[in-house]
């Protein structure tokens, strides 16, 4: 034991409370003068006693029951002391192992696409790899012999391989996959015109939907529907797309809908119908002119053939919200005045607090919120900014109207803008549909989107009564080509989440249920129907099975697609559950490929606090 002759007279003179090594009793009572302790040293309970102004006991303990333990002091800051045993024959190891701090040293090649990934990620000029401060810290990463970066010249010709080389992947996967989708849009920047083109498709294996960019090329000239039309099915062309595109999704442009109007694929039930219009009834005899016969077929040799259209359910949304929930309350008399006056007073507030910093500063001192303006670009932030004004209490809100020289809101209209807020359900639809969700989504969301809002219809006064009934109306007249649709209900009932549960009309149900079945055996491979397959049995040898009288084997199980389709809503709704379905799998592949909305958002908001920015902005002028 290595106690010394300081340590010795240490517990001679301290109380067992202060000792050194009183870490290693346990306190168990207290009795007048006498303490009871547990030496945790030992193997089971040991119970010792020792008196409160001398440690005597314990020091003889410890010489004679743990003299091959060498004790070691240690009285930390705070807290209870710590025991620190190690073994006589040496010390025990750490417990945590050291650590290797030097890194392995980057390749040419990964240097190049780390820079590379880095420029294209935070869309950087290229011009970004000359930047002496850039290659200052470049120079700090450990590389291996030889190893340097690239200046502006060589590095772009590196970008142009690493894309050859990603187009050429693209193309690759692509000849993998049956069914894809597109979006199109185009917009303006800088007084230039571009088209964005975005594809998606399911995996089969895993049932993930993924997407990737085709294009964002420059427009020239007028954005009419024969350019439109061209620019996409080039597009769709340069990887091999025009037979796999089971729809295209674009904004309610006029524009884009006539192009796909004029160019849209002739279908069998159209050629039937021209046929019969075309043929000549009873004995009639029709003259041709040789010449228009020839004309026409040149003509439709270069005839462009587009994918189905479908129109963005978001911005379809959008023009309910703005144009039709307008019109209802412009011309309704209960709500004509005071929709008039709260949005004025609303629009006012906006003003104010967008041009003056002082407004926008007295707005966020009085309510402690910061007044959300309306953009053009996000479709639903009228009725953010609308609700983020009807979240502040009436007295605060007047409050701040009085010392920014507005107007102040009256009762009614303060009732106004809650019933406004309460009925328009249409935004949480808005952010539903412009997320990253496939087709099956569409109409469920439609659906309940109507039923929520005709829940809210008896919460309303006489001012707002009649808006529920108009957006459900609006609804219906804007969607009355997709409610229906063959397409966007088998997209909803091939998806084990929502099945046929969103349909609260038992009549409709079933007409559901007998067209998916329908389209199983529609999509069912002809193989997995033994009748369909050919005998190849000839008559002589059917003379000898004649003679030949068996016991007749049982006839193999046929295709059914009314017990895939009553197994599969039978079934649970997990979307893996569709591996054991393989019609209703291809219909889900089908049919939920494309995307209910052509524009999809992705939130990226600065998250920079006042005094962190001010930082940064200091830090980058005065280095």
């Amino acid at each position: 034991m290595f106690i010394g002759p300081r340590n010795i007279t240490r517990l001679k003179k301290c109380s067992f409370f202060s000792w050194t090594y009183g870490h290693y009793f346990e306190f168990l009572s207290t009795k007048d003068f006498n303490i009871n302790v547990c030496c945790t040293l030992c193997v089971g309970e040991k119970v010792l006693s020792t008196f409160k102004n001398t440690t005597s006991n314990l020091k003889k303990h410890l010489e004679s029951q743990h003299s091959t333990v060498k004790l070691t002091e240690r009285v930390p800051p705070s807290g209870p002391k710590q025991r620190a045993v190690t073994s006589a024959e040496g010390p025990t190891p750490p417990k945590q192992q050291k650590l290797e701090f030097g890194a392995k040293p980057v390749s040419d090649e990964e240097l190049k696409k780390l820079v590379a990934q880095y420029i294209v990620e935070e869309m950087l000029s290229i011009n970004t790899v000359d930047s002496p401060t850039f290659r200052a810290i470049i120079k700090k990463i450990p590389t291996s012999v030889n190893a340097e970066l690239p200046h502006r010249t060589a590095f772009t010709s590196y970008l142009e391989t690493e894309f050859t080389e990603m187009e050429r992947n693209l193309k690759t996967a692509l000849n993998e996959i049956d069914f894809v989708s597109t979006t199109a849009d185009i917009w303006t920047a800088n007084n230039r015109s571009y088209m964005g083109v975005t594809l998606h498709w399911i995996s089969r294996t895993t049932l993930e939907r993924h997407k990737v960019a085709l294009a964002c090329r420059q427009i020239h000239g007028r954005h009419t529907y024969d350019v439109i039309g061209t620019e996409i099915e080039n597009i769709h062309s340069s990887y091999g797309l025009l037979n796999k595109v089971v729809a295209t999704v674009t904004d309610t442009g006029s524009n884009f809908v006539k192009a796909f109007q004029v160019y849209h694929p002739v279908t069998e039930s159209d050629d039937e119908t021209e046929e019969e219009e075309s043929t000549p009834k009873d004995d009639d005899v029709t003259f041709s002119d040789l010449s228009e016969i020839l004309s026409a077929e040149n003509e439709s040799d270069g005839q462009l053939s587009l994918p189905p259209h479908r129109r963005c359910a978001s911005h379809t949304i959008n023009i309910i919200c703005t144009h039709d929930v307008e019109k209802h309350l412009t011309t309704n008399a209960e709500s004509r005045a005071v929709y008039r006056s709260s949005t004025a007073k609303c629009t006012a507030l906006w003003t104010k607090s967008s041009r003056s910093t002082l407004a926008s500063e007295t707005v966020e001192e009085i309510s402690k919120r910061k007044l959300l303006i309306p953009t053009s670009t996000r479709w639903n932030s009228c009725f953010d900014a609308v609700k983020r004004i009807a979240e502040i209490p009436m007295g605060e809100l007047n409050t701040v109207c009085t010392k920014l020289g507005l107007k102040c809101f009256k009762d009614q209209e303060y009732q106004f803008l809650h019933e406004y807020c309460m009925a328009m359900k249409l935004t949480a639809a808005l952010d539903i549909l412009q997320g990253d969700c496939p087709y099956r989504t569409l109409l469920p969301t439609l659906e309940v989107l109507m039923q929520k809002t005709q829940a809210v219809k008896d919460a309303l006064s006489r001012m707002t009564a009649g808006l529920p009934d108009a957006i459900v109306q609006a609804i219906q007249t804007r969607f009355a080509g997709v409610l229906d649709d063959k397409d966007a209900l088998l997209a909803a009932a091939s998806c084990p989440k929502f099945k046929l549960r969103w349909l609260r009309d038992a009549g409709r149900r079933e007409q559901v249920k007998q067209l998916l079945t329908a389209e199983c055996c529609t999509t069912a491979p002809l193989a997995t129907n033994p009748a369909s397959v050919p005998s190849a049995t000839t008559s002589s040898s059917q003379g000898e099975m004649d003679f030949f009288t068996f016991e007749a084997e049982p006839e193999e199980e046929t295709y059914s697609a009314e017990k895939e389709v009553m197994d599969y809503l039978m079934s649970g709704y997990d979307l893996q559950i569709l591996h054991k379905f393989s019609s209703i799998k291809t219909i889900f592949l089908k049919y939920n490929t494309p995307t209910p909305s052509s524009l999809v958002l992705t939130p990226k908001r600065n998250r920079l606090s006042d005094r962190r920015f001010e930082k940064l902005l200091l830090m980058r002028y005065n280095h």
